[in-house]
């Protein structure tokens, strides 16, 4: 059964449909054609969308600054004529633009233009020393870290900062900034950034280091673990040095090939993780004394193969998101799944999966938009939520939906309120949804009764040329994925600590922090900021080997191979502290989404397939190169809406299946099996 809101044909004819047929015609004129603005300053710019008669193309455009964080611009979008009077504010200098573009069911339909807003770099105002040390010991080595701030107190990383010292008999620097004590003595160290200069007091003290010791406890490890080195410092009358400094190298010699360098990573702490099978020597030194000890590194072994269980073709659109959840009321013991579609017309299909071998389509919900991106459903089973994007009317909220009955799903309500950018993605937690709209926010809405949704709440970022991308909500805690912004936790009604679910708390520390925020009220937890302002998808992952607490954040992007992108694994075991320690990454494939299921990641990765990681274990380094891919699958279909081209966008674990969808093929279900090697066959193109 079909349903519709209103016919897409009148949004296509509208809007897509002058696009596609001016798509070498239609330019877009600025006023002025470029802008000279400093940091922090504000101008507006006039832009209209014209067809090739110089007339108003009457069709919106969007509306963004270049890079991300760097130039704010509002409004997002232009009025429905094709035109906007754009107020910017750059907060880097550099030269930024302006960038606008068409809006366009196909991405080779969009029409760009640009305007240069010039921004030029501020005076210098300060150099200073960051963590600065008042003494060292001789014969040590460290780096000095040092800030250039200008007037707009930005940290300028283009600065070039001479190092030196009064006296290089006591201590030198190297071009690098490294500082090397040589011997006892008091030392200026100086900083120089153009004319400003910083100046630093260094007492260099006898090293009492008279004897090393170093112990791992193991002697033989897999590729892909961390390995931690103890190295004890003692004087000379044995006594331990708590604060010794130690200098940590390696030497490595393949297992394969004809005795290659094995390639391996140690830190600063003594932490050591392999990419290569082989056998290392790891050295440790301080003082002129050097310590060695040699391990064994083999290969991890984790290989398991994907068998393929069902495929439910899709081969007339473009198919984006997936969810899956089991049936209620009548039809308990049942199981269903919906997809979304991209770039088409609106739909969202909704499948039997009971006998995943034989997945069917059962009813489609047809919405004025052109693409319906992000699908969920409620937890128990009675609502659904699907986003929508193009409305021929901008409103482009999200439609809500009666899921009860799978094979009669009804549209409950709309909620368009502020949404005219489009929805791009939902999460539905507590009754509420979570809804991502005009790149800049998620809005928080209450569908307790899905006929009457009403906005309760709203989270916004505070930086400049921000965007959220995404958000996942679990125990109370919203995770959403924010470009240059990183990942945030915010509190939307989080567990509050008690000693009754102390267990829980230990084991997620923004929950032991939680308490404050509701859906109301939401309140920010903890971050960390993407240095790439790529940051696309966030997923919460607690170890289960190492109880450590990750967010792992998928990052995207084009280049002019196609896609590009991988998942960043973000320590927040110590909230205050997040580090980056890992990072997943297929070179010649892009990231979309991703699901943690145990310790294993299951990864979306476009032309790359469907990809599962073993994410067990402290986590550090390349774990690509670390053979922790368990399998891939490549999900090309003949009749595909894009014939054998495998484009995995979404997954999800569901009874002890894989299911994902491929944009250009539908919907897959995928079981994950130990090697035999009873048999070995060539794979098919579906199956590897």
């Amino acid at each position: 059964m079909i349903k519709n809101i209103l016919l897409f044909v009148i949004f296509s004819c509208n809007l897509f449909g002058i696009q596609r047929d001016n798509a070498d015609t239609l330019k877009f004129i600025f006023d002025p054609d470029s802008i000279y603005l400093n940091v922090g300053e504000t101008g507006i710019l006039k832009v209209k969308m014209v067809n090739k008669d110089g007339e108003q193309a009457q069709s919106p455009f969007l509306i963004y600054g270049q890079p991300r964080r760097s130039l704010e611009a509002s409004p997002r979008i232009s009025d429905s004529t094709g035109y906007a009077e754009v107020m910017v504010k750059p907060h880097k200098p550099a030269m930024l633009k302006l960038r606008v573009r068409s809006v366009a069911v196909k991405r080779e339909d969009r029409v760009y233009g640009a305007a240069i807003v010039e921004v030029p770099k501020p005076k210098l105002k300060k150099v200073v020393f960051a963590d600065p040390k008042t003494s060292l010991y001789e014969k040590t080595s460290i780096k000095m870290k040092v800030d250039v701030f200008d007037e707009a107190n930005l940290i300028r990383k283009d600065v070039n900062v001479i190092y030196s010292t009064s006296d290089k008999e006591i201590a030198e620097f190297d071009d690098f900034g490294n500082l090397k004590t040589k011997n006892i003595g008091k030392v200026i160290l100086t900083a120089k950034a153009n004319e400003l200069e910083s100046q630093l007091n260094l007492d260099v003290i006898k090293n009492p280091i008279k004897k090393l010791s170093i112990n791992s406890g193991k002697d033989e490890i897999r590729t892909g673990d961390v390995l931690h080195f103890i190295v004890n410092a003692f004087d000379r009358r044995k006594n331990t040095i708590a604060d010794a400094p130690i200098e940590y190298s390696y030497k490595g010699r393949a297992e394969y090939g004809i005795g290659f360098p094995a390639s391996a990573q140690i830190t600063s702490d003594g932490r050591f993780v392999a990419e290569t099978a082989g056998m290392y020597t790891i050295y440790a030194s301080s003082n002129g004394l050097i310590v060695n000890k040699t391990i064994r590194v083999v290969n991890r072994n984790v290989a398991k193969e994907l068998k393929l269980i069902g495929h439910g073709l899709i081969s007339d659109v473009y198919t984006s998101d997936l969810w899956l959840w089991p049936g209620i009321g009548k039809h308990k013991g049942k199981d269903f799944a919906v997809t979304g579609t991209w770039g088409a017309n609106g739909e969202a299909y909704f499948w039997d999966v009971t006998d995943p071998s034989k997945m069917a389509i059962i009813d489609t919900i047809t919405v004025d938009a052109r693409t319906v991106n992000d699908v969920k459903i409620s937890e128990d089973g009675k609502v659904g939520v699907i986003s929508r994007e193009g409305a021929s009317n901008r409103k482009n909220g999200f439609v809500v939906l009666d899921v009860t009955d799978p094979y009669n799903v009804k549209i409950t309500a709309e909620f368009n309120d502020d949404m005219t950018g489009g929805v791009h993605n939902v999460f539905i937690y507590d009754n509420h949804v979570y809804a991502v709209n005009n790149g800049r926010k998620y809005d928080i809405i209450n569908i307790e009764d899905p006929y009457n949704p009403f906005r309760v709440g709203r989270y916004e970022l505070d930086t400049p040329g921000h965007g959220v991308h995404d958000v996942w909500v679990e125990d109370g805690i919203a995770y959403s994925s924010n470009w240059a912004d990183g990942v945030h936790a915010v509190d939307v009604g989080g567990i509050k600590f008690n000693e009754k679910n102390r267990s829980k708390m230990k084991y997620n520390p923004f929950l032991a922090m939680a308490g404050q925020g509701s859906p109301g009220n939401p309140v920010k937890l903890g971050g960390m900021a993407d240095p790439n302002g790529h940051n696309h998808a966030a997923f919460p992952f607690i170890s289960q080997s190492t109880e450590k607490f990750y967010i792992i954040a998928g990052d995207e992007w084009g280049n002019q191979f196609g896609m590009a992108g991988g998942f960043h694994f973000l320590d927040f075991t110590d909230p205050k502290n997040p580090s980056e320690t890992a990072v997943y990454q297929v070179p010649e494939a892009g990231s979309h989404n991703h699901w943690v299921h145990g310790d294993t990641l299951l990864a979306s990765y476009y032309q790359g397939g469907l990809r599962v990681v073993d994410i067990s274990g402290e986590l550090m380094g390349d774990i690509y190169s670390q053979g922790r891919e368990i399998a891939f699958f490549l999900s090309s279909d003949p009749d595909g809406f894009m014939a054998n081209r495998p484009n995995v966008w979404g997954t999800m674990p569901y009874k002890g299946l894989i299911y994902f969808s491929d944009m250009n093929n539908g919907l897959w279900a995928i079981k994950l099996e130990a090697v035999s090697y009873t048999h070995l066959t060539l794979p098919t193109n579906r199956e590897v």
